[in-house]
């Protein structure tokens, strides 16, 4: 018993892992993904779980097959009363019907085996156990129970819908409950005994190592010994040799609803009988299948591991997607703080009505004199031609970050829709028609100015602690902290490594003069340190706000699939399950 109750602890902690959304997106191939969870879900909860609760309970035999390979008929048959519908329309089962002893009901009727099926109860169809004709007759989704005398204790029948139904519903179905199924009593024709459909049901029966008896129907005489010979093969072929197999003759049956005579079924009824009687029986038919249910296990689960690993692999994808354009935005942010396009148009025009018009690079070394003379007068009653040059300079930053995260945007979008689960993220989110999550937010331009101007904020307070030092107080003042702030911006975007390398053209010229007069201010390395902070700060702003851009995405993946230890738990309980030890 103690064996048993750390086996359901292992099985209830394995179930509570696979009530997560594993596979929420299409990745691989996601819809094979989900229906083997879905099966593992529905073993444990149908058959596993409640089998293991009530190792005694009655057993149930579920009738499957192909399409009509006679399960209804046969039922009927053995119970000796109509319990459930055959006819000539396809598909004729559409809600299962589980036949028992009346003493056996509240076992069944109870929702502790196949709980996803709602119950229907009522007797025999058309006669006095059932009521009115048609009534108890179930509809789909449900599960009618049917009582009947003439079914000993301890064994119930229960008529599938069919494998192969054209209603992928009730192929789900059938699965479903030869899967909850402690015998299968597997169906099939003379006709049709070689088909792939039914095969594919046995030899799953046979890597689970459930119970089975096969029932060949509709068998003539002539044919009898040569087609139960040839399924015998079969069956031996595809290692279930030893499978009980009966043979039902071919009969003229006066109606579709007609029984077949007692005679024909006699084997079968029998075989049954005396399994419903013999505890002993029921017990290795019950130990068989689930020791072969917990055994599948052992591949099952570490299987839907590898699974739940490639949705996350996927998912991680999307995210390194998002993560990659955002970074090479950063690149281009930076190269465009290098290549000097930042100090053309607007800046360059207010860069010359700073600096006076005129050729800035004659005699540079005579005119640093001349030029801070002209900025202090411009400061003493002047215009504040360094408010333009940094309006101008703001407005060039802002356009840069909005460019470079409008671009990392599309192609954030682009390479998701080039993916199925990209594609399945964006169409959830509902974005990809608006085409809102293609450019950058509508509030980053806002941001973004907020983010220059608090930069420029940090560059002027910058220029007032160096320029506090004693030895360079009276050489700042004659520029001025917003002079020399402006100076140290444009440094920022006309330099690499410091402010050693000369960029080409426009830029070149703005870098040097600029760098000149700062270093008659604050020396050569303040120049350098005042530059490289100014870069840095300015980096980690714009890293932020592209941050937050990226968030647009990564908000859409945020949460979806398994928990990172999913794989790892699953692999756990599935191992917990197999130390179990003798049932």
């Amino acid at each position: 018993m103690a064996g048993n109750d750390r086996l359901r602890a292992a099985l209830e902690s394995l179930r509570r892992h696979l009530d997560q959304d594993l596979f929420p997106l299409e990745i691989g191939d996601a819809a094979a993904d989900r229906r083997v969870l879905k099966e593992l879900r529905g073993q444990l909860d149908d058959y596993l779980l409640p089998r293991l609760a009530a190792i005694d309970a009655p057993l149930l035999a579920v009738v499957g097959g192909s399409t009509g390979a006679g399960k209804s008929t046969l039922v009927n048959s053995l119970v000796g009363t109509t319990v459930t519908e055959p006819g000539v329309l396809r598909p004729t089962t559409l809600a299962p019907t589980l036949v028992c002893n009346p003493a056996d009901s509240p076992w069944f009727t109870s929702p502790v085996i196949l709980p996803g099926l709602a119950r229907v109860t009522g007797g025999a169809i058309g006669g006095a156990a059932g009521g009115a004709s048609g009534a108890g007759r179930g509809e789909p989704g449900t599960l009618r129970i049917a009582p009947v005398e003439a079914l000993p204790p301890g064994l119930a029948l229960l008529d599938a819908p069919d494998i192969d139904s054209v209603v992928t519903a009730n192929r789900e179905l059938a699965a479903q409950l030869l899967a909850a199924a402690d015998l299968w009593l597997f169906v099939t024709t003379a006709a049709r005994y070689a088909d792939e459909v039914p095969w594919s049901f046995l030899r799953l029966a046979r890597e689970r190592s459930t119970a089975l008896a096969v029932i060949l129907q509709r068998v003539p005489d002539e044919a009898r010994e040569p087609v139960a010979a040839d399924l015998a093969r079969l069956l031996a072929d595809n290692g279930l040799a030893g499978t009980p197999l009966f043979a039902v003759p071919e009969l003229a049956l006066p109606s579709e609803r007609a029984r077949l005579p007692a005679p024909a079924v006699q084997p079968i009824a029998t075989w049954l009988a005396d399994l419903s009687v013999d505890a002993k029986a029921r017990a290795e038919v019950v130990r068989r299948t689930l020791t072969g249910a917990l055994d599948s296990l052992a591949t099952r689960v570490p299987d839907l591991a590898d699974r739940v690993e490639r949705q996350r692999t996927g998912i991680a994808e999307l995210r390194a997607i998002a993560d990659k354009a955002y970074d090479v935005a950063m690149s281009a942010f930076d190269e465009g703080m290098r290549d000097g396009r930042l100090l053309r148009g607007e800046v360059l025009a207010r860069w010359q009505d700073f600096v006076g018009t005129g050729d800035l690079m004659r005699s540079l070394e005579s005119r640093i004199g001349w030029l801070r003379d002209r900025i202090a007068a411009a400061f003493r009653g002047g215009p504040a031609p360094d408010r333009e040059l940094r309006v101008a300079l703001e407005s060039g930053v802002e356009s840069l970050i909005r460019s470079t995260a409008d671009g990392a945007a599309e192609r954030a979008v682009e390479a998701w829709l080039a993916l199925p689960a990209g594609r399945d993220v964006l169409d959830r989110s509902g974005v990809a028609v608006s085409g809102r999550l293609g450019r950058a937010s509508a509030d980053l331009p806002r941001r973004a100015g907020e983010a220059v101007r608090a930069w420029q904020g940090h560059v002027l307070d910058l220029v007032r602690s160096e320029g506090a030092d004693r030895r360079t107080i009276a050489r700042a003042a004659s520029f001025g902290v917003n002079s020399l702030g402006v100076l140290i911006m444009l440094a920022v975007f006309s330099t690499t490594g410091g402010i050693t390398g000369i960029e080409l053209g426009i830029a070149g010229g703005t870098g040097v003069l600029s760098q000149k007069l700062l270093e008659a201010v604050f020396g050569d390395q303040a120049v350098r340190t005042l530059t490289q902070e100014a870069r840095e700060d300015l980096r980690r702003r714009v890293r932020a706000l592209l941050d937050e851009e990226r968030a647009r995405f990564s908000s859409l993946v945020e949460g979806l699939g398994p928990a990172t230890e999913t794989a790892a738990r699953l692999r756990e309980a599935a191992k917990a399950v197999q130390e179990r030890g003798d049932l």
